[in-house]
């Protein structure tokens, strides 16, 4: 009965590791030590995530998904894997080229090589990833909405898991500049969640662990575009 609102926990944990815990992995990679460290344990990212959303997928509903909604969900997941790896290698690369610039060995800052290289690393990459990240989430929670298995929803893994997987939605972002994207999503699946889906949380887990995931988002993203008076990146304001 436990396992589905254990399995949201387990999901926000692996995310925090490979989100969150990566830049602290910073040290060159042994092997080739033109990558950083975090830029090789990067590479288990999808391996490990992806998965996890496939559990969630096929456990969240009462019976095999649809030929649409497993189409849905494999172009979802592709578009989050590319985002994802396209934001590896270029963040590798302008780290690369950052690091050559500072110690004044060689500098492509100003040439059309570093902005093409910016432009995959901090822009298109992220809005392919998160648009990935944001649709799986209305996936899942579209399929368990529809024929929802109907196993009582634990509230501490799956609020637990929602403090957690709400900041790592604050961050990714935030840090990511896709605010145009996540806030307005965070506004509009919080109001659905308190007008239609207010009744079903305590009977969907992936839609409770969502709902808590983006209302914590939605109130730090509030707070945080109050205060600093817009969006930001953490390393903007002295924080990284």
């Amino acid at each position: 009965m436990a396992r589905l609102s254990r399995l949201t926990l387990f999901f926000s944990i692996l995310f925090l590791v490979f989100i969150v815990g990566l830049p602290f992995l910073s040290r060159p990679f042994g092997p080739y030590p033109l990558m950083k460290t975090q830029d090789a344990v990067d590479l288990l990212t999808p391996l490990v995530l992806i998965p996890v959303y496939w559990l969630l997928y096929k456990g969240s509903a009462t019976e095999a998904g649809k030929r649409l909604e497993d189409m849905a969900f494999m172009v979802l997941a592709s578009l989050w894997t590319l985002g994802q790896g396209m934001h590896l290698s270029a963040n590798s690369v302008n780290n690369l080229a950052e690091g050559l610039a500072k110690r004044k060995v060689l500098d492509i800052l100003p040439t059309d090589i570093y902005k093409l290289t910016y432009f995959y690393d901090e822009h298109l990459s992220h809005y392919l990833w998160h648009i990935g990240v944001l649709g799986l989430l209305a996936l899942l929670v579209y399929r368990e909405w529809k024929r929802p298995v109907g196993v009582a929803t634990v509230w501490w893994a799956a609020g637990l898991g929602g403090l957690l997987y709400g900041f790592l939605y604050f961050c990714i972002f935030l840090e990511g500049q896709t605010v145009p994207l996540g806030l307005p999503f965070a506004v509009a699946f919080t109001l659905f969640g308190l007008v239609w889906g207010r009744s079903r949380l305590n009977k969907q887990p992936v839609l409770a662990f969502f709902f808590v995931s983006v209302l914590i988002a939605l109130v730090l993203l509030g707070g945080w575009g109050i205060y600093w008076r817009g969006f930001p990146q953490f390393s903007e304001v002295g924080l990284m």
